[in-house]
């Protein structure tokens, strides 16, 4: 989200209660009353934050030698690091440090994400994101797609069309799919239990629309729920509303095992812990409620995978474990990054 569109977010809050109030049969004008009420006052608490990400574009692991495997990042505000102020504190660098360490190779990170983004401006950056020849590619978005209530089947096709465009590129793709924004402090009930419904209802449906693209997911939810509501200061950034460093790493982290499974690097770190095989639709209402959970194709079927969280520590190199030279770290030192 940019510098002004925290406000317009809470406006789409606004318009999106008042859509529900006037659609649901058994909604009572009080009610629809308070929803919009709870929205007005969600924007009153949330400030607008400052200041753009920062990009992070370059490259990571230099020291390594070799080709670079061409990362893409690409979504909304919370792809393109929105709340951060340093480059390594952005989920791209932390991305392609961690790649790189695992690999052994460097990694050229290209921020393509665009804050305020819906799923409806993926096909532009996309666009931008085939002139690289990516190797992987990784997407978050859907929390500006909530607040847009008629347009989230528009948005499922939008993301689905830009995985099966990647994929058809020779692209890997992994999707983090929409986070459950009922965990968002300043948005109270009842706004925030609708908040919570929605945010499941697309991620499913993204769920479904990326696997049945050649895609893999990984569900966000209210994984990060628990935490963020017994560390607030700690896990937002200073707008309560995007997640702080910390937050950002505890995504990556819970992402990274996916990632390193889809380039097929065989690391003992990537195996799962927990496996089972359902019909597409099972397994992508199950990944809801079961945050954390990878969702990938298998034939006509998709196979359902839960792996050990690899470190989020965001901005030191962590230690490294016995037997594991690359430390299974999420983690960021100084001599990682190149730009250029």
């Amino acid at each position: 989200m940019s510098s002004t569109d925290a406000a317009a977010v809470h406006r789409r809050w606004i318009k999106a209660a008042g859509r529900v109030a006037g659609a649901a049969a058994g909604l009572t004008a009080f009610s629809a009353i308070l929803l919009m009420r709870q929205a007005a006052e969600a924007r009153r608490v949330i400030p607008m934050a400052e200041a753009p990400p920062p990009r992070g574009d370059g490259v990571y692991g230099a020291k390594f030698g070799g080709k670079a495997l061409e990362l893409v990042i690409l979504g909304d505000s919370s792809a393109a690091g929105y709340g951060v102020h340093r480059p390594r504190e952005t989920p791209g660098a932390l991305f392609a440090t961690g790649i790189s360490r695992r690999l052994r190779r460097p990694v050229r990170l290209h921020r393509l994400a665009v804050v305020g983004s819906v799923s409806a401006g993926l096909p532009y950056q996309v666009d931008a994101a085939l002139e690289y020849q990516p190797d992987l590619a990784i997407i978050l978005i859907g929390g500006n797609d909530v607040t847009h209530v008629s347009a989230r089947p528009a948005a499922v096709r939008h993301l689905g069309d830009a995985v099966r465009r990647l994929r058809a590129g020779g692209c890997r793709v992994v999707v983090g799919t929409c986070p459950d924004l009922g965990a968002i402090q300043p948005i109270k009930p009842p706004l925030r239990w609708l908040a919570r419904r929605w945010s499941r209802q697309l991620a499913a449906a993204q769920t479904v629309a990326v696997v049945e693209a050649g895609g893999r997911t990984v569900s966000i939810g209210n994984l990060l729920g628990p935490m963020f509501e017994a560390d607030p200061v700690r896990m937002y950034s200073e707008d309560r509303f995007h997640p702080s460093v910390e937050g950002y790493a505890r995504a990556v982290s819970v992402m990274m095992p996916t990632v390193m499974a889809v380039l097929g690097t065989g690391d003992r770190a990537a195996l799962p812990v927990a496996e089972d095989v359902r019909t597409l639709s099972e397994a992508a209402d199950e990944a809801v409620r079961a945050p954390g959970t990878e969702v990938a194709p298998a034939g006509r079927w998709a196979r359902m995978r839960r792996y050990r969280w690899f470190s989020s520590r965001p901005t030191t190199a962590a230690p490294v474990p016995s037997g594991d030279p690359a430390g299974g770290a999420v983690g960021y030192t100084p001599e990682d990054h190149q730009v250029g």
